[in-house]
Formats: structure tokens, C-alpha cells, sequence
């Protein structure tokens, strides 16, 4: 060797490797697991905030009816976002349904991924009717939630 011969041997740069690999996978599992956990509360505050934008409407805009997505972006009630049904990995649908008296609607957020893995944007799916109470469901059903009966019905407690 040289006397002044500077750098990293093989050895060292691979013992670093090693290392950064270990703790890459220690901590990529947990951000996934914060980046859905956040997905779900932003589908908890956006589902709850449409249940806002809905009583607003039935009482200022809608005669006593409630209205679809379109309807209350329309009168600026929910932004360009929320109105196209998708945001934070979940998509939501808002069901009105004004042949009964009084009117009622319903409201469903589901993932948008649901398959296992780093790609899944959720694990519960969540619904809230014209009572206000939002509802999730850990079992993800396959079937859309339209009528505000099958919120109170098919859905577990309240969430907090």
C-alpha cells in the first residue's frame, strides 16, 4: 500500500450497505403504514365535511333536498377536488335520495386500492348517513353503500 493512499475499502463500503438496507427495511414498512393511516383520517374529515356541505345545501340551496357531488361544488360548497370523487387514496360517493320525506342521503368512502401490499390506500371503508354518524367497516365489502338505512345496518359502531 501507499503511504498516503486514502478512501474506503470494499469492506467498509459494504458493512454500510448492510446497514442502510437494514434500517431501510425496518422503516419502509412503517411509512406505508402512516401514509395509509393518514389516507384514512383524511377520508374520516372529508367524509365529515361532506356531511357538513349536505345539510348546508338541503337548507340553503336544496328546498329540503339533498344533493350529489356536482350539486355542491356547484354552489361552491366543496372544492374542484372533492367534487371529482377521488382524494387521499379513497374514493367517495355522495346518494341522495329525495323520494321520501323527509330526504336523506348517504355518503361512502372506500379505498381505492384494496389489494395487499405497499399499494394499498386503506383498510377500512367508511360511510355516514343523514344522521351524522360516521361508521367504518374493517371487512371493506365489495358493494357500494347508497341508501342510509344499509350505513346504520351494514357498518360496524361509530367511529370517534
Amino acid at each position: 500500500m501507499k503511504k498516503n493512499q486514502k478512501g474506503f475499502s470494499l469492506i467498509e463500503l459494504l458493512v454500510v450497505i448492510a446497514i442502510i438496507g437494514t434500517i431501510a427495511a425496518i422503516a419502509i414498512p412503517n411509512l406505508i403504514a402512516a401514509r395509509r393511516s393518514a389516507n384514512e383520517g383524511s377520508a374520516m374529515s372529508t367524509i365529515r365535511m361532506l356531511h357538513t356541505a349536505q345539510v348546508t345545501y338541503n337548507a340553503a340551496d336544496g328546498n329540503g333536498q339533498y344533493g350529489s357531488l356536482a350539486n355542491l361544488r356547484d354552489i361552491i360548497l366543496i372544492d374542484e377536488l372533492v367534487a371529482t370523487g377521488n382524494k387521499s387514496g379513497y374514493n367517495f360517493i355522495a346518494t341522495p335520495d329525495n323520494n321520501v320525506t323527509p330526504s336523506t342521503f348517504v355518503i361512502d368512502a372506500a379505498p381505492i386500492n384494496v389489494t395487499a401490499g405497499a399499494m394499498r390506500t386503506g383498510t377500512r371503508r367508511f360511510c355516514i348517513a343523514t344522521e351524522g354518524v360516521l361508521r367504518a367497516n374493517p371487512n371493506n365489502p365489495g358493494t357500494r353503500i347508497t341508501a342510509a338505512n344499509a350505513c346504520n345496518d351494514a357498518y360496524g359502531p361509530a367511529v370517534h
